[in-house]
C-alpha cells in the first residue's frame, strides 16, 4: 500500500514522511527488498532529510512535572 501511495505522488506532489525508525532499517521492516528499494528510491531521491536526535530528558516528562 505504501508503495502505491509513494508511486502515485512521485514527481507530482510533495510527500512528508515521519518515522522513529532510521531509514537504514526500513528494508528489514518492509520485508521485501524489491519493494523497499522502490519506496526508498522514490522517497530519498531529492529529499530534504531532517534527523532529530534526543538529548536530555523527555519534554513530556519535563512539562508534566515528572522530573
Amino acid at each position: 500500500d505504501l508503495l502505491e501511495v509513494v508511486e502515485e505522488r512521485h514527481g507530482h506532489a510533495s510527500t512528508i514522511v515521519t518515522s522513529q525508525l532510521p531509514v537504514d532499517l526500513w528494508h528489514e521492516q518492509i520485508g521485501d527488498p524489491t519493494i523497499a528499494d522502490a519506496i526508498l528510491d522514490r522517497l530519498v531521491h531529492n529529499a530534504h532529510k531532517i534527523n532529530l536526535s534526543m538529548k536530555g530528558e523527555s519534554m513530556r516528562k519535563k512539562y508534566a512535572g515528572l522530573t
